[in-house]
């Protein structure tokens, strides 16, 4: 029909309308808290589509690596969600590319690793362990490279991450909440070391703890300025401007999960569940399943809450 536009080009009209709708270009130097132009889009994303790639970028004048999924089908023209999943305290980005599980979802995918610590064992930022290094900044620079390179949805660039990578997440909801849309650390580790939390908008926040959990316990550890979850908890209500008594149901056995109203905070209490990333079957945390697999939470929790 005359007048109209080939499939392809009426993709790319909308990828360009989409990524374009954030419109403050990336930062020269330093924490870009504000939605950033994606350019990637069109572009030949020089990876391979269905496979994990590991990759480096500059960051306060350190090389940091990472590993990133492509989607199977990935379509230049097309905008992809992009998930960022946090290694715990000693682990790798590709142990937690197995452990999330994410490089099945249909989005861009990116396991950042972390920098060898105090202790000689790879950590993040906000833990008393970590090295030196800004990883905040490192996260603004990653995504910066990232939305140069591939088909980003600007709108729909989210963080998830297990005990020192989730407590980390936690320290990224406080300081990037205008550039990542949503929060999901999984028996995180929230350490004081992680500073003041003073986040530029609400941050949608989604938390899994498990209540046998002994290296971060659910009521908190005094001695190492661990809070108990339902106080981290409460004080997110707070920010998020939340009502103060969350809605509790039982999703399934076992599992008490909360929402508080007039805000997008949730937390899932895994009964008996210990140090794990939530599972039905075995995985590289333990080889006792829970009753609740918490990526497909996470991801429906992601869908739900784009940045506005």
């Amino acid at each position: 029909m005359p007048g109209r536009l080939p499939r392809w080009a009426a993709a790319f009209a909308a990828a360009c309308a989409l990524t374009t709708a954030f419109a403050a270009p990336a930062a020269a130097a330093g924490v870009a808290d504000h939605p950033v132009r994606t350019t990637g889009c069109g572009r030949a994303p020089g990876l391979p589509a269905g496979a994990t790639t590991t990759r480096h970028v500059v960051s306060g004048g350190l090389d940091r690596e990472y590993t990133v999924h492509l989607p199977t089908h990935y379509n230049p023209y097309r905008p992809y969600p992009l998930l960022l999943s946090f290694h715990g305290h000693k682990r790798t980005s590709e142990y937690q590319e197995q452990l999330s599980g994410f490089s099945a979802l249909d989005a861009i995918s990116v396991y950042p690793q972390g920098l060898i610590g105090t202790d000689g064992e790879s950590a993040w930022t906000g833990a008393p362990y970590s090295a030196a290094a800004d990883d905040v900044l490192f996260t603004s620079d990653l995504l910066n490279s990232l939305q140069r390179t591939l088909c980003v949805d600007a709108g729909r660039i989210y963080a998830a991450g297990k005990s020192n990578g989730g407590g980390f997440v936690g320290v990224l909801a406080c300081r990037l909440a205008s550039r990542i849309a949503a929060f999901a650390p999984v028996s995180g580790a929230f350490y004081p070391q992680g500073g003041a939390c003073d986040p530029s908008r609400p941050a949608p926040v989604l938390d899994f703890h498990g209540t046998a959990d002994t290296t971060i316990p659910y009521t908190g550890n005094p001695a190492k300025g661990l809070p108990a979850i339902p106080d981290w908890l409460a004080a997110w209500s707070t920010r998020d401007g939340c009502r103060p008594t969350p809605v509790s149901w039982t999703p399934v056995p076992g599992v008490v999960a909360q929402r508080w109203l007039g805000c997008a905070l949730e937390h899932y209490r895994v009964e008996g569940a210990g140090h794990v990333w939530p599972s039905t079957q075995p995985n590289n945390d333990s080889a006792t399943p829970t009753m609740i697999d918490a990526t497909p939470v996470i991801w429906r929790f992601f869908r739900a809450h784009p940045l506005r």
